[in-house]
């Protein structure tokens, strides 16, 4: 069994900002089809700074975590600085993942960014 942080546990069995944002600005959702993980993002965007950002993941343990520290992660910053936010950044913040699961802090990352490009996108139109 892999060695997890306590930060990673810790998110794991309470993750949060767990749910949906109904009438969000934004949703982005990834999958990784080999592992089966799946992420959905929603946002709520004021100022533009993320206001509230929600999450609802199947997956490993590691995906749950990772979501959870993403959206904790994000919450308050400007669009521009959550686009910056790299899956480094939030294995860091998770004191590290084991080598086979640092795909799944790929898809949050990606998840909110996802979010954020639907939101722009939206605005743009």
């Amino acid at each position: 069994m892999p060695e997890y942080s306590e930060k990673v546990m810790e998110h794991f069995k309470s993750p949060k900002n767990v749910g949906e944002i109904a009438g969000a600005d934004g949703v982005g959702e990834v999958g990784n089809p080999v592992c089966g993980d799946m992420m959905k993002f929603t946002i709520k965007v004021k100022d533009d700074r993320l206001e509230d950002v929600k999450f609802l993941t199947f997956g490993c343990g590691a995906a749950i975590a990772v979501s959870s520290m993403v959206a904790e992660m994000a919450k308050g910053m400007t669009l521009d600085e959550a686009m910056k936010l790299t899956n480094k950044d939030v294995a860091k913040a998770l004191d590290g993942l084991p080598g086979n699961k640092m795909h799944c802090s790929n898809l949050g990352a990606d998840a909110l960014h996802k979010a954020i490009e639907d939101y722009r996108q939206k605005q743009a139109s």
